[in-house]
């Protein structure tokens, strides 16, 4: 993506010939859903090579896409919003004058966004670590290098200093953090171990979702999730996943992929719940007993941004997943 006199000019790779250019655009442009891409092209705002084309024109490799400068900036309002501090609650699991490592609770979200503009864990930094708000890049994240979803729990660090955050950051976009979760999921894996390669990418059809699937017809990215089973349950199973990539949902994504959704998933494993627990009423009692994807960062190990010192993260699982735990272990003694 390239700005030319206030123009935005996308270039159509060769693998991204054959989209249609409501589906090209909306896959470049951050914050664009195809039916604004849709409705941008109806107004004649995007041109592709100068000319006007119908939003179901399919791109040819090389087309040159032009996205006039009044449609907005692809940023987040909110993302420029000042941090407004909170009195929060947080879980400390390390602190020292550069880094802050904190046992994130389920159900809680890490950065301000859209529906949940308070009661975050970066207002809950902020309050008690007031030096981090000119930390980062954006003034909604102060400090945050990473992020979980917001009914995953788990290890997350944050950073105290702007040395700290350029460091931290660089670790995870090279990839030397190694992170562990544990997953409670449907089913059990016909192996003990396995690794899932699939490429995510945003669902066509719901921009809230991502996919996994080999699919030469939508930009995807590449992805990386290794799975080891930890313990067996009926129908049911225990995992430890890790992953080389950090890409939206990827676990959850990857998991369900395979056959196994994480328990708990609204989004991406209750259709395959309801087959799965059909003839199993105690597992189907305890998959609804799961308000939320059994999924936790238990592990996370990384350099010390100012001493290079490797640092070993644990955080303890929670308690609704060492309920459901002790109740499938109880489902197959009895």
């Amino acid at each position: 993506m390239t700005r030319s006199d206030g123009h935005i000019t996308l270039v159509a790779a060769a693998d991204q010939a054959g989209l249609r250019l409501d589906q090209f655009v909306a896959s470049l442009v951050p914050e664009c859903s195809r039916n604004t891409a849709a409705n941008w092209i109806k107004k004649q705002q995007v041109l592709v090579g100068g000319e006007v084309k119908k939003p179901g024109y399919r791109v040819n490799a090389g087309d040159i896409v032009s996205v006039p400068p009044r449609v907005p900036e692809p940023i987040s309002s909110i993302a420029c919003r000042p941090l407004i501090a909170e009195p929060l609650d947080l879980d400390l699991l390390y602190v020292d004058a550069h880094i802050i490592v904190i046992n994130k609770p389920p159900g809680m979200v890490v950065h301000p966004a859209a529906g949940n503009l308070t009661g975050t864990i970066a207002q809950g930094l902020a309050f008690h670590f007031p030096e981090i708000q000119n930390i980062g890049s954006e003034p909604s994240r102060p400090g945050i290098v990473h992020r979980l979803d917001k009914d995953t729990s788990g290890v997350l660090i944050a950073a105290r200093t702007q040395e700290a955050w350029t460091s931290l950051t660089r670790q995870f976009r090279h990839r030397t953090v190694e992170k562990t979760y544990d997953a409670f999921v449907l089913g059990n894996p016909e192996g003990d171990c396995g690794r899932i390669t699939l490429p995510i990418f945003r669902h066509p059809a719901d921009r809230k979702k991502m996919a996994a699937a080999e699919n030469p017809d939508l930009p995807s990215r590449h992805a990386e999730t290794t799975w080891q089973v930890v313990q067996r349950f009926a129908r049911a199973a225990r995992l430890e996943c890790q992953i080389r990539t950090g890409r939206t949902h990827q676990i959850r994504v990857h998991l369900a992929a395979i056959g196994h959704p994480v328990i708990g998933d609204a989004v991406y494993g209750c259709r395959r719940a309801g087959k799965a627990c059909r003839n199993f009423p105690d597992l189907k009692r305890i998959y609804h007993q799961s308000f939320r994807q059994m999924l936790h960062a238990r592990h996370i190990t990384l350099s010390h941004p100012q001493n290079g010192r490797i640092l070993h993260m644990t955080a303890p699982r929670p308690d609704d997943m060492l309920r459901l735990q002790k109740a499938m272990e109880k489902d197959i003694s009895d």
